[in-house]
């Protein structure tokens, strides 16, 4: 089944059309900014804006920064504070003439691509999906199953801030690290991951995943840790598949 994957990031706005079964994008990516400040209305019309560049008339699967419970915002990640409390799924729908949207955490619709198509297929116990840009996002999943909004990245560093903070690619940029510096600020969050849910395996995403075999040396866990099948498509494509869910009543 076709549909379209929207990825929302604290920087930027993607999408394509996806395969919701194999995973293909069937579409060139588009991307827009994210609007600053990126509050509901202005998203949305972004959103909007998204949607008719593809000329698209069905289901939406949207991936989204924040804690998602039902299609409603029930925190506001890094983008603004009024998306609290908001139902996304309903405000989508309303800037895009009706069509269905279905909307979670972005890093769980990563990983349920990662999980079902990806580095994850077929991976028992316990795997931890981390996407890293503007802030760092975190899939947990057993056996295959999805423990939903679980966020890692908000837990706190040893300077009482939250950790992503300290060692999202946002971070980098902002500090001008080099990406070994960098590697090590986020090895000492994987290690902090590691103490307090006991991992089998991690999978790194985001757009900084592509220069994984850049900084992966750095890396002083024993689990294994490896890049994202799917790169930073992998929310597109985990967007679509949650849709197709949905809409299949599974």
């Amino acid at each position: 089944m076709e549909l379209l994957g929207l990825d929302i990031g604290g920087s930027g706005i993607k999408g394509a059309i996806v395969d919701s079964r194999t995973g293909a994008l069937l579409s060139d990516r588009h991307r827009q900014a994210t609007p600053q400040p990126a509050t509901p209305e202005a998203i949305a019309q972004t959103v909007a804006s998204l949607v008719r560049e593809f000329n698209w008339q069905g289901p939406v699967g949207c991936s989204f920064p924040t804690v998602v419970h039902d299609g409603k915002c029930v925190t506001h990640g890094n983008i603004s504070l009024e998306w609290v409390g908001v139902q996304a799924d309903q405000l989508f729908s309303v800037y895009c003439d009706g069509l269905d949207f279905y909307v979670g955490n972005d890093a769980d619709l990563a990983g349920i691509a990662e999980i079902t198509l990806g580095a994850g297929k077929d991976k028992m116990g316990m795997v931890v999906m981390l996407t890293i840009g503007t802030g760092i996002g975190s899939g947990l999943f057993y056996n295959g199953v999805l423990v939903p909004n679980i966020e890692m990245g908000r837990l706190l560093h040893t300077d009482g801030k939250v950790i992503e903070k300290f060692a999202a690619d946002s971070a980098r940029k902002r500090e001008d690290l080099k990406l070994s510096e960098w590697a090590v600020r986020f090895d000492e969050f994987l290690q902090h991951i590691n103490l307090c849910f006991s991992p089998d395996y991690f999978i790194v995403g985001g757009g900084i995943s592509k220069k994984f075999d850049r900084f992966k040396q750095h890396f002083t866990l024993e689990v294994p840790i490896v890049p994202a099948h799917f790169g930073n498509n992998a929310g597109i494509i985990g967007a679509a598949m949650f849709a197709y869910r949905a809409v299949k009543g599974q």
